[in-house]
């Protein structure tokens, strides 16, 4: 691909806790970017909320404070690409006005409605679906709205995530990716069509749902008051792009066989691109279709660096993240003898249980603060390795690793979690990769990229961390103990 250096692609990544807008070069160097915070609302114990309007209007303002950073006399802008968090859930009327908040994945109020799902057909549903039953599925929420009769979800005409809302405010247009209709747990992954009898079963109609669209499909058209707030030309194409995670993996380059992604940052994941539709047989991972042919395959983790901050909170400690985590150095590698279950915020992968409480087990009079936070790191690198065993059922052993997610930025973390896997760590010199990713699929879409395997020549990459085997050998080890520590555990939740 010819790289222009006048020339630039833009992604929007719709996260949990901000939104971003990234302008990049097209060998994926980023020329500028905006990130605004989103405001996240708990009003009773499990429920977890956002405010759609505020999403939308953030999205505008980060896309357009990111556009003002370049010089647009002399630059191009050929497309924008969209990633998002999945699973959020708006009841919204005719007019495409909310009548709910977003519903977010962290939100737990239909544990109930999942438990008892998974005690009757829930397997037959996850099978069908390759989302697992749990309270963060829309699915599980829309039952719990039929059963309690949940206002809005009696009124609603439409049931919509937060890209979705986002892209009927902009151009009149009810339409969803593979893998963010595959994150509600309504779609069939066989048919890649909603299934009519899990819409029966969530007491909801087809024509309530959006049409279903590949990663590539062109938006065009945007309302002329938005694109004049954006500071954009309406012709400008929009690409719908797909979830973060599957563009996480695309814009780090985990995309054949072999190569796995790990994201850490407030939550956490492994993934790993496969050809078709593969789930285990105990309920352990997810599969979310792509595009017609590819799925990603992975684990989710409620627990990544809120643990650590959990921690850091707990003990008052004053000082900055990293000074706090670079404690964890003066302990040898199993923090001499402290085990960390990293279940604070309940638990997808690998145990999918919400009611999931964490422990620390083997603590003596001798452990200090350094022993803790140790402790916590290599708990939340052993679940993500727990979930990583279970893929390997699945796609073998992975050949190669790929990381983003803040604790990338921690050198501690990185040599961790490359001993703990035995295998090298690559990290690419921008944090932004869901957004490259949603860039990228941008560029395919318009023909300006002839692939996503291309994208692969077009990623900054650093060095790698390299593991120490000592360590590796030590880890396995305490693996063992590990895992049979989180079984038992399991048995009380």
């Amino acid at each position: 691909m010819e790289i222009v250096s006048k020339e630039f692609v833009i992604g929007l990544d719709i996260g949990t806790t901000s939104v971003k807008a990234v302008v990049f070069q097209l060998n994926g160097k980023v020329v500028s970017e905006s990130d605004l915070p989103i405001t996240t609302y708990y009003p009773k114990r499990g429920w977890v909320e956002q405010n759609p309007a505020e999403i939308e209007q953030k999205a505008v303002q980060a896309i357009k404070e990111a556009v003002k950073q370049v010089n647009e006399e002399t630059s191009k802008f050929l497309a924008i690409g969209i990633s998002s968090a999945m699973h959020s859930l708006i009841c919204v009327d005719e007019d495409g006005e909310p009548l709910s908040q977003a519903l977010i994945w962290s939100d737990g109020r239909s544990s109930e409605q999942a438990k008892k799902l998974m005690q009757t057909n829930g397997f037959e549903i996850y099978s069908k679906t390759g989302l697992p039953i749990h309270p963060m599925s829309p699915l599980s929420k829309l039952l719990w709205m039929k059963e309690t009769e949940y206002e809005p979800y009696i009124k609603a005409t439409y049931f919509l995530s937060i890209k979705e809302f986002i892209l009927l405010k902009w151009f009149d247009q009810r339409v969803i990716d593979y893998s963010m209709a595959a994150a509600t747990g309504l779609f069939n992954a066989q048919t890649l069509q909603w299934d009519d009898e899990i819409i029966t079963l969530a007491g909801i109609k087809k024509a309530q749902l959006s049409n279903i669209v590949p990663p590539t499909e062109l938006l065009t058209g945007l309302k002329q008051d938005v694109a004049e707030n954006m500071g954009l030309p309406n012709e400008l194409p929009f690409v719908i792009g797909a979830a973060d995670g599957q563009l996480a993996n695309l814009g780090i380059g985990a995309i054949s066989p072999g190569e796995v992604a790990i994201t850490a940052g407030t939550s956490g994941a492994i993934r790993q691109f496969t050809r078709g539709f593969q789930l285990t047989d105990k309920h352990e991972t997810f599969c979310y279709t792509f595009t017609e042919d590819f799925s990603i395959i992975g684990g989710p983790t409620n627990n990544g660096g809120i643990a650590l901050q959990w921690l850091k909170e707990l003990l008052n400690d004053q000082g900055s993240f990293d000074e706090f985590t670079a404690t964890a150095e003066r302990v040898a590698p199993g923090a001499e003898g402290i085990l960390f279950l990293p279940y604070i915020n309940g638990e997808r992968a690998p145990l999918w249980n919400q009611e999931a409480k964490g422990n620390f087990y083997g603590m003596t009079i001798t452990h200090k603060k350094e022993h803790f936070v140790r402790a916590v790191l290599e708990g939340i690198t052993f679940n993500l390795y727990q979930i990583g065993k279970a893929l390997e059922e699945l796609a073998g052993k992975p050949e190669k690793i790929y990381v983003n997610g803040g604790l990338s930025r921690s050198p501690l973390w990185l040599q961790m979690l490359a001993d703990m896997f035995g295998k090298e760590v690559y990290i690419s010199e921008s944090h932004h990769s869901a957004a490259w990713g949603a860039a990228w699929t941008g560029l395919v879409a318009i023909g300006k990229a002839d692939s996503f395997e291309e994208i692969k020549r077009n990623i900054p990459m650093g060095e790698p961390v390299r593991p120490n085997m000592k360590n590796h050998e030590n880890y396995t080890a305490l693996y063992l103990k590990y895992e049979n520590l989180s079984r038992e555990i399991a048995k009380y939740f």
